[in-house]
């Protein structure tokens, strides 16, 4: 229990201040927004830049670890689509946004600032991985099959430019990107470069964390509640079980990428999904509901995720 106690339960207290400072408005209406902003295009940027840009390229192009991620993903995802489809009855774009919702884990805001607390900076590159699939790889597929199926706007080709250019401007995909094309290159930082990053980066964790639970406060919970709880189940459990099954017993890694991979499966739903649910107009209640249940559920699941770990029976 030591790590919950540690780690995972400091972690969520943050997010429950952010709660409370919202629920009471200690801190104004905008705060969410501003906050959020912060983290977004300044804090957590420049921490995917210096972490990246510090690191063995090789780190980087692990191909057991973006097999493991990325098949737990695809296992999850349609899986999601099936039961979406014949059991939910849903069209193939709200199916995808189902499947979006129990694969797209909180990576930026929650996993970056959770491996850092438990692992220390040196293992938050697995996080950065798994946020650059999130964004360059989910947001991409799920909004070309949204695309796709409601043909609206300029079609297949629009939605790629339209997909493209938003990839191009999120601050949380160009910047590691930037970081791994400096480190390929085999030069360090200055070191006012490196005291700069250290400095600001440091505060898009914390931050990171409390703007989360600013972004529960208002959220619906009353809308499909059957479908929820399984999308919330899938997330949750099913996802990172593929995850563990594929690194644990289907390929040869080193034992802490595997965990991380795992960790990284089981965390609660990302706020970005609800990004292409208000583009498109389509599940929002669905989608909130999923993204505040999950966070809360997983207070409890990653705990239990720990103590395992902590115990070394997850391997």
């Amino acid at each position: 229990m030591q790590p919950v106690i540690n780690v995972v339960l400091p972690v969520f207290a943050i997010i429950l201040t952010g709660y409370l400072a919202g629920r009471f408005r200690l801190l104004g209406d905008e705060s969410g927004e501003v906050l959020q902003r912060f983290v977004f295009y300044v804090a957590m940027p420049v921490l995917l830049f210096y972490a990246m840009a510090r690191v063995n390229p090789q780190d980087i192009l692990n191909g057991p670890y973006l097999t493991a991620y990325l098949g737990g993903q695809a296992i999850t995802f349609a899986f999601t689509l099936i039961v979406a489809k014949i059991w939910f009855k849903r069209r193939p774009a709200e199916a995808a946004l189902s499947g979006m919702a129990t694969i797209y884990g909180n990576t930026g805001y929650m996993g970056i600032p959770l491996i850092m607390a438990a692992f220390g900076p040196d293992w938050v590159v697995p996080a950065i991985i798994a946020t650059i699939i999130n964004a360059a790889v989910v947001m991409g597929v799920v909004a070309a099959i949204i695309e796709a199926d409601l043909s609206v706007g300029d079609g297949f080709t629009g939605v790629l430019k339209d997909v493209s250019r938003a990839l191009l401007r999120n601050p949380l995909l160009v910047a590691p990107v930037l970081g791994f094309a400096w480190a390929m290159t085999g030069l360090g930082l200055a070191a006012p470069v490196e005291t700069f990053s250290k400095i600001l980066g440091a505060a898009a964790g914390p931050c990171a964390l409390f703007s989360i639970g600013l972004s529960l406060v208002g959220k619906s919970l009353h809308r499909d509640p059957l479908e929820v709880s399984w999308m919330v189940f899938l997330k949750l459990f099913v996802h990172p079980a593929a995850t563990w099954l594929i690194a644990f017993h289907f390929l040869e890694m080193d034992v802490m990428w595997a965990t991380l991979a795992v960790v990284m499966g089981a965390l609660p739903t990302g706020a970005n999904i609800f990004i292409l649910a208000r583009q498109y107009n389509l599940s929002l209640d669905r989608t909130s509901a999923v993204i505040l249940i999950s966070t809360v559920v997983s207070v409890l699941s990653l705990s239990v995720l720990f103590s395992l770990w902590s115990d070394r029976l997850i391997f």
